[in-house]
């Protein structure tokens, strides 16, 4: 993207900056859902848990919420980076990747969802989501199909997106940061009248990457109007444009002559080199979306809620990486005897990813006796995608420490496109019953139809149960039973070109039990036990094709404390264990079992007059290990530090964030197949901006 493109959309944005994202009556309410108060109640709003408005200690599950004034505040880039301080969670297991967001939660890889419908369905078909769209990213952990459908075992990731809200402000932000990183973002929000409002939110971005001939360039647009033709009555239309022109700060590396020595040559790769070719290499996406929502209260006790959501998404993916693989303890040898000689991959692609969603449903609150209220919720949704791909590739062998580039060949992927899609439809049933305002139990179940085009015909039942008491003292003791479903698209892989039957539906059961503690309304503290049991992974062999795994069993800890004084200080406290086994590949246990973060601001000056806002945290990842046949590779532990400053003065706010403040040198993961995933180095942005 020429910068000429960026400076005209510079021109002319506006943006909102954190003070005025947390202006907004609903992000207003889910930053008292994060940790602080409202009232003598912490309220979850959205779909979060339960798809209604439900405090968090009638939840009998742990829910975090992460506004967009806290993940802003600690400086995130993407949306990997949004939950990186959330217990249990491990955002970027694989380092900053400039083409996906990953996250793996309670262990197992996060599925994410966009205002509760499902997001991505397939890898490198699409472009990544922008955190400034977003009011607040919601982590649902554990199994979650009776009321997302299709879900990952751990648990989603869920993105909400900006609305508009029915009053009239802004402000104009510029960002300048390291790799010469670029960046106005515009929020604008117009109420046009008492019922009807507009939004228009939007960033352009022209940026380097610790990656040479690796870009970070992007435009997004998204546009929204908010109409109330009666009181009762709320419809949302909402449409996004964006466009990536990127490429993979993922390179592959092999693990001798990074992370191991290389004996041979006896020097060690660069730690981010680039191994592809200038200016062919890429990852280059388009994305389209539109749809809309319509709400409407016959009464105090009826509320019925509409939306939908369409998706056109087309990818140009382009690169190279070394063969890491045939012998990753000595892949040099496999090509010559100088250990610098190694077989260079280049795979080319087109991706075209077309995605349709629906979710309805109809809340009903009634009493069945004087001390016993019901939210029953019923509910169909349905999902159609359809995905294309074509690719070519090619080979040839470098010299790994020193590649001639432009010298390597190009490929352009043609033909026909490989056509996969999938049809869901779901069936959902949900009622929260509070006895005495004491006691919560949720209970819910559901019943999913699924087709492919690779012929599998899928039917599912699933069911959650719950229940959370306070006993007194800020004290409540829950209890949970969840289930989990997921289609997997395609057929077993022979190895030899064939393929057999259709992938069983991936499937998942969890028992939780835990303990939430509120001792005053701006705190809460969250100690929770779980064991998930997993079946039909689909499992990569060695020596190519797939198959899919028996049982993996997944069991851990996680304790969660935030405090909150409004406008002066906060502190989030996590840490996470998980422990994965499986009975047919221990090649799955890669993650971290320990993870711990801790995350302080705290503001200084007077009302009216010059503030000042200083933050810190700390996240740490512990040891990960890999194992395969011929060996097994451990990622030591890893820590890093993110900080704030921030200038506020009448309309007027500065602020410096920086990411690996100390710039630490680390792997985020090595696995044993032979590749290595350099963390991300330290990376500052200085922030200006105007409100109004």
């Amino acid at each position: 993207m020429k910068f000429t493109k960026f400076a005209l959309l510079a021109c002319s944005a506006l943006c909102v900056s954190p003070a005025f994202a947390a202006a907004a009556d609903d992000v207003a309410a889910d930053a008292a859902a994060d940790a602080g108060a409202e009232g003598d109640t912490i309220v979850v709003t959205g779909y979060a848990g339960t798809k209604t408005d439900t405090a968090l200690t009638e939840l009998p599950q742990p829910v975090k919420v992460v506004t967009a004034e806290q993940y802003e505040a600690q400086g995130a880039i993407s949306i990997s980076d949004t939950v990186k301080y959330a217990a249990g969670v491990v955002a970027s297991p694989y380092g900053r990747d400039t083409r996906v967001n990953s996250f793996s939660v309670r262990g197992l890889e996060a599925l994410q969802f966009r205002d509760g419908m499902r997001d991505i369905f397939s890898y490198y078909a699409s472009i990544t989501a922008d955190p400034y769209n977003f009011s607040r990213v919601e982590v649902v952990r554990g199994p979650a199909s009776v009321l997302f459908g299709q879900g990952s075992i751990g648990g989603i990731i869920n993105l909400v997106s900006k609305t508009p809200e029915f009053t009239t402000q802004g402000e104009m932000s510029l960002v300048y940061g390291s790799h010469d990183r670029k960046e106005v973002l515009g929020d604008i929000n117009l109420a046009a009248s008492d019922n009807l409002a507009v939004r228009l939110v939007g960033r352009a971005r022209d940026a380097d990457t610790y990656v040479d001939h690796v870009p970070d360039d992007r435009v997004m647009i998204a546009p929204s109007i908010r109409w109330q033709p009666t009181p009762d009555t709320d419809v949302v239309l909402s449409g996004l444009y964006q466009e990536d022109d990127t490429g993979s700060t993922s390179q592959f590396l092999p693990i001798i002559g990074t992370f191991r020595p290389n004996p041979v040559a006896g020097e060690q790769l660069g730690r981010y080199p680039f191994v592809g070719k200038p200016g062919w290499d890429r990852y280059d996406g388009r994305l389209l979306q539109g749809g809309g929502s319509v709400t409407h209260r016959f009464s105090e006790a009826v509320q019925l809620s509409l939306k939908a959501r369409y998706i056109d998404s087309d990818l140009e993916y382009k690169t190279h990486y070394a063969d890491s693989y045939s012998n990753p303890q000595d892949p040099f040898s496999v090509y010559g005897t100088d250990g610098r000689t190694i077989g260079l991959i280049a795979s080319a692609s087109d991706a075209r990813m077309n995605v349709f969603s629906t979710d309805n449903n109809l809340q009903i609150d009634f009493n069945t006796g004087v001390n016993i209220e019901h939210k029953l919720l019923v509910g169909l949704d349905y999902s159609w995608n359809k995905v294309q791909k074509r690719q070519v590739r090619g080979f040839e062998i470098v010299d790994l420490y020193d590649i001639d580039g432009d010298a390597l060949q190009s490929y352009e992927p043609s033909g026909p496109f490989a056509v996969e899609s999938q049809k869901q439809l779901g069936l959902y049933v949900q009622d929260q019953i509070r006895f005495f305002d004491r006691v919560s139990v949720v209970l819910g179940a559901r019943r999913d139809r699924v087709t492919g085009s690779s012929g599998q015909k899928d039917n599912a039942t699933t069911f959650r149960a719950g229940i959370i008491g306070e006993i007194g003292a800020g004290l409540s003791p829950f209890f949970s039973y969840t289930e989990s479903f997921l289609p997997v698209a395609g057929r077993i892989d022979n190895g030899d070109g064939s393929f057999g039957d259709p992938y069983v539906p991936q499937t998942g059961t969890q028992f939780e039990a835990g303990v939430k503690w509120q001792p005053a309304p701006n705190t809460l503290v969250t100690a929770t036990a779980f064991k998930i049991k997993e079946r039909n992974r689909v499992l990569y062999l060695p020596g190519g094709g797939t198959t899919q795994s028996g049982v993996l069993d997944t069991k851990g800890v996680e304790l969660e404390a935030s405090h909150t004084l409004p406008e002066n200080f906060e502190l989030l406290a996590n840490y996470g264990y998980s422990k994965l086994e499986s009975e047919s590949d221990t090649s799955l246990n890669y993650m971290p079992r320990h993870t711990a973060s801790l995350w302080s601001i705290k503001s200084f000056g007077t009302a009216g007059g010059a503030q000042l806002r200083l933050g810190a945290g700390v996240v740490y990842s512990g040891k990960s290990v890999s194992t395969s046949p011929v060996w097994s590779i451990t990622t030591p532990a890893r820590t890093t530090v993110d900080a704030l400053a921030e200038i506020s003065w009448n309309n007027w706010r500065f602020a410096v964030n920086a990411t690996n403040l100390f710039d630490n040198d680390y792997y985020a993961s090595c696995l044993a197949r032979g590749d290595c995933f350099v963390g991300a180095p330290r990376n500052v942005m200085g922030t200006l901006g105007y409100r109004f």
